[in-house]
């Protein structure tokens, strides 16, 4: 997850647990700690390469855009695969748009509403029970 404001962090820790999702969640409160993890020490990406990773995705962040973020993901051959859940406070349909044409899976308004939000948590994980990501190569 990628959060900045521990308020908003919280409430989507509770709802995705209230929705029976007990995988680890690991808080980064800037992208560029995040992206650290997801690609690492060597920037390659291939430290994600075995991973089973979701990604809770704040745009508003205080070192770069979410928006920055998510097109590095889904650039790096590592990672481009990774499901991308963006949440944050921007509705505005250019910005949603561009988000899901770079590749993001689902795209909420917060404040999240829990039915929503619980919803799309639930499909990705019947996305992931049903579905088997080959091996790279």
């Amino acid at each position: 997850m990628i959060e900045d404001d521990e308020g908003h962090a919280r409430l989507i820790e509770r709802n995705i647990r209230r929705a029976g999702v007990n995988n680890e969640i690991m808080p980064f409160t800037n992208g560029t700690d995040a992206l650290a993890y997801l690609f690492g020490a060597d920037g390659s990406g291939e430290a994600s390469a075995r991973r089973h990773l979701l990604v809770l995705l704040d745009l508003n962040l205080p070192d770069m855009s979410g928006v920055s973020i998510l097109e590095k993901i889904k650039a790096n051959p590592h990672t481009k695969r990774t499901p991308v859940v963006v949440l944050t406070t921007t509705d505005d349909q250019r910005e949603i748009q561009r988000c899901y044409d770079l590749g993001a899976n689902v795209y909420i308004t917060k404040p999240v509403d829990y039915e929503n939000f619980a919803h799309a948590i639930r499909q990705l994980g019947l996305f992931f029970s049903v579905i088997q990501v080959p091996e790279i190569q």
